[in-house]
């Protein structure tokens, strides 16, 4: 096995080109974001050797944080980030190896976040009672986390589309952003950034959670450039709500939204997504990747599947982990979205700036 270096190593995007499972967390535009941000230093394990094309690999970043322990993630902040293999039966190997690694290392523990598992989970299958246990075949596996995952499949055509959205969360609601003249516009620009930031506040603030660095989303327009965009939607020359969509391949990825939650009855959301749909698929994409959701938020769940998006099952794993540092559990969780609930912006902006790194 070898560990090379993803974005110094133009092996590595050519191999991302190639493989059909790579997704746009697998990206050197990714890594260089998440390395320009927070510091984390991208590598990624293959065992292909020097010199030889990669046919494998898996990337990682290394965070090294006081607060939650030094360890490898693959990948930080993404909602998924699939082992890129010839063959399911490499896999032991890569575990293996990962395994003693970890045990040599000053790693508390290793975690990756497959898209799904090859050779044990079917693609498009949801599992919600029994979350998989066979990752790896390897004796200190564990399960970390599980959440719902959702996509649809963008090559219906465009009525099939609208069809295929719930009648009352959705399609009315499309109605009646049109009825309500809500202005849209979609792109990158500095002032679209700094409108999407300003209701991403509001969001944070009403979940409870410091928001992330406004650096974070320059480094992504940067990195990513005409592959990001940002849809607004604005009542009477105010933004009220915003999504940030990117592109690899042949599949958009949603990545966050946010919105001003006085005008959440007017359609805006759904409005975007829909203006997101008609103009992806006239670009020929093919698959909406709607990330994550938490089980403990069944609302979000609903919503993307209003949206016609197909459900499975996300379980992330980590490999040798010797506990957190940080506390865990409903309480502590609950704790800090107390005292977030109640800091002035400008200290939850401070917070989130000084934080980030440290929750990849």
């Amino acid at each position: 096995m070898y560990w090379i270096d993803p974005i110094g190593d133009c092996r590595w995007t050519q191999f991302v080109e190639r493989h059909s499972e790579a997704s746009v967390f697998h990206t050197v535009s990714w890594l260089q974001a998440l390395r320009c941000t927070y510091g984390y230093w991208p590598i990624a394990l293959t065992s292909c050797a020097p010199g030889v094309e990669l046919t494998d690999g898996i990337p990682f970043c290394s965070i090294r944080s006081w607060i939650s322990g030094s360890r490898l993630v693959s990948l930080p902040f993404s909602d998924h980030c699939q082992p890129l293999l010839e063959a399911p039966a490499e896999l032991p190997n890569f575990i293996s190896y990962l395994q003693e690694h970890c045990r040599q290392s000053r790693w508390r523990y290793i975690e990756i976040r497959p898209r799904k598992i090859p050779g044990v989970l079917e693609e498009n299958r949801v599992q919600r009672e029994k979350p998989n246990q066979d990752f790896g075949y390897a004796p200190n596996r564990a399960t970390h986390q599980n959440y719902n995952f959702h996509q649809i499949d963008l090559r219906a055509d465009l009525q099939t589309l609208f069809n295929n959205f719930h009648k009352n969360c959705i399609q009315r609601k499309i109605q009646r952003a049109e009825r309500e003249n809500l202005r849209y516009e979609a792109g990158r620009s500095n002032s679209n950034l700094r409108n999407f930031y300003q209701l991403l506040l509001l969001t944070r603030r009403r979940h409870r959670m410091p928001p992330q660095p406004m650096a974070w989303f320059w480094n992504l327009r940067d990195s990513f450039g005409k592959r990001l965009t940002i849809r607004i939607a604005s009542k009477d020359g105010r933004p009220i709500a915003s999504i940030l969509t990117l592109v690899h391949k042949n599949t958009v990825f949603y990545k966050y939204g946010c919105s001003d939650s006085a005008f959440h009855n007017v359609g805006s959301m759904p409005m975007l997504f829909w203006n997101a749909i008609q103009e992806e698929k006239c670009r020929g994409v093919q698959q909406f990747d709607l990330g994550r959701s938490d089980l403990e938020n069944p609302g979000l769940s609903a919503f993307k599947e209003h949206l016609g998006g197909e459900c499975s099952r996300l379980t992330y794993f980590r490999l040798g982990s010797r506990g957190p540092i940080m506390p865990s559990g409903q309480s502590s969780m609950w704790l800090m979205r107390e005292i977030f609930a109640h800091m002035p912006g400008v200290v939850a902006q401070m917070a989130g700036n000084m934080l980030y790194r440290h929750m990849g």
